[in-house]
Order: C-alpha cells, then sequence, then structure tokens
C-alpha cells in the first residue's frame, strides 16, 4: 500500500512511519509540501499517487490558537479542505486525525462518536471541528480518528514533561485533577490506525484512545512510579493554573465504533503507558 502521512514530521507521524514500515510511506511536511498550498499538494498527490492519505498535519498548539486564530483555521480548517478535496480529486481514501477538544467538555460520561460535537469553548476545538467539517464535505471516502491526551517516542508531551520536572529541585509538583480523559499511547492509535487501514471499507469517524480513565494528577503519579522516580505530587485545581486557552473538564471517549465494526480495543492506558517507558528506557 502507498501512503501520504501530512505532519509525518511530528510525534504521531514519526511512531506511523515506524509502525507503517512494511508499505510505502512518502511524508509530506514542511517545507517540501505546505496544506496551505492547494495547488502545490495537488501536485504533490498527483506525483505520488497514494492509495490513502493519514492527514496529521495539524496546529495543536493551543494556547497559540487562541492567540492566532486566523492561522488556526488556516491550517485546521483550510489546510483540511485542501487535503480532503485533492484526495476526492484523485480517488484517494483519507485518514483524518482530529481531537476531543471538538466536544465541549462538559457530559458526565464519556462521548462517543455519535454524540453531537461543535460546541468547542477553544479556537483550537472549533477550528479543528471544522476541518472535520471539511473532510466529511468534500471527501466521502473517509475515516477522522479523533485522539487525546497523546504521547509517543520524542514527545512533546505531558509524560515529557513531567520527567523533565521531576529533576529533583521541585519538592512538589501540582498537577491539575479536576479534568479527565484518556492518556492515550501514539502506538496504540498507530497499530489501530494500521488496522482501519486494513479495512477499506470503513467510513465515518473512529475515537481511538487508550481504555481506561485518569485526572492529570493520576497520570503524573503512574509515570512517576512506572520511572521509579520519587516525586512528590499534589492535586490542584484548573483554575490554580489559567490558560489562555479553555481546557475541557471531561475529555473522556467511548470507542463504540471500532466495537460496533468488530475491531479489536484499544489497550489500557496503564499497560501502554508501561510499554512506552520500557522502550524510551523511562521506567524501572
Amino acid at each position: 500500500m502507498k501512503i501520504v502521512i501530512t505532519g509525518g514530521k511530528g510525534m504521531l507521524g514519526r511512531t506511523l512511519q515506524r509502525v507503517l514500515s512494511d508499505q510505502q510511506v512518502y511524508v509530506a511536511d514542511l517545507p517540501e509540501v505546505d496544506i496551505c498550498d492547494a495547488a502545490g499538494l495537488d501536485h504533490f498527490l498527483a506525483e505520488v499517487a497514494p492509495d490513502v492519505v493519514l492527514h496529521c498535519a495539524a496546529m495543536t498548539a493551543v494556547d497559540k490558537c487562541e492567540s492566532d486564530a486566523d492561522l488556526a483555521y488556516k491550517l485546521n480548517a483550510v489546510g483540511s479542505g485542501n487535503v480532503a478535496a485533492a484526495c476526492h480529486r484523485r480517488g484517494v481514501r483519507l485518514v483524518a486525525i482530529s481531537t476531543d477538544y471538538v466536544f465541549d467538555g462538559e457530559l458526565d460520561r464519556p462521548y462517543h462518536e455519535f454524540d453531537a460535537a461543535g460546541g468547542a469553548r477553544s479556537v483550537y476545538g472549533q477550528s479543528k471541528y471544522a476541518g472535520e467539517e471539511m473532510v466529511r464535505r468534500h471527501c466521502p471516502n473517509h475515516v477522522i480518528c479523533r485522539i487525546s491526551w497523546l504521547y509517543g517516542a520524542g514527545g512533546p508531551s505531558f509524560v515529557h514533561s513531567m520527567m523533565a520536572l521531576a529533576d529533583g529541585n521541585r519538592p512538589v509538583l501540582k498537577v491539575v485533577n479536576d479534568q479527565r480523559g484518556n492518556p492515550t499511547s501514539a502506538l496504540a492509535v498507530s497499530r489501530r490506525l494500521a488496522d482501519i487501514l486494513a479495512r477499506p471499507e470503513l467510513v465515518g469517524t473512529f475515537h481511538l484512545t487508550c481504555e481506561g480513565e485518569a485526572s492529570w494528577y493520576e497520570f503524573a503519579q503512574e509515570i512517576f512510579r512506572l520511572a521509579g522516580v520519587r516525586q512528590d505530587v499534589v492535586p490542584c485545581t484548573t483554575a490554580e493554573f489559567p490558560r489562555p486557552a479553555p481546557r475541557p473538564a471531561n475529555s473522556r471517549l467511548e470507542k463504540r465504533m471500532l466495537r460496533l465494526c468488530g475491531m479489536a480495543p484499544m489497550p489500557d492506558w496503564h499497560d501502554a503507558l508501561a510499554e512506552f517507558m520500557r522502550e524510551e528506557s523511562l521506567g524501572k
């Protein structure tokens, strides 16, 4: 299979290249390929003639999206529209990566794929939802995969940030305890994306976060436990650490579509994190 990965130099893109090493993989990333250059992108796809595009390119700096909304929409919405239109024009299947931020984060249960999205409270979430809509409108042969709380080889991620902070100079770390989500390994996501690529009949929206839930505080505790690091961590509230972009209180995602399509479930987040820490030589 011939596969193009937009944003292939990013954390998820790098992991995908590793998992899909037995396929013909082409990286479409800056400066060689710009998803905001519709003509250049179309020319690139015409030359490569891929079977599928894995669209990972995005502006993911959540707080920067608040201060530069035009750039967020240009990359996450217009850029995704360019990718979708080019894929449809060339008869290429599109698998696009999205986020839990498309929801308002106020539901008292995990969001499943049939819950209404579009109530995002941040520019990042709003622009990513606009990108989803571009994909739906311009490329019928698509799968949208939402992920959240992602970490992976090389970072940047919450895992890498916590390990960097545990340098012995901070007797106590305060970590937010009133936001809940699914800590998710880029490797686990990449493996399930490979399964989706092997099922060309699949269309629609899928959630691909690891099973189980935690707060950021509980996530941090598990990181330090696996790393064998003695670091005092105390819970705090979101209000104690105000940020430019509002964070969802509830980022939990139910994987209903995987179940309905008879696909293997995502791994438990504890197991995925333990595997990652071993591979990165961060654990005991």
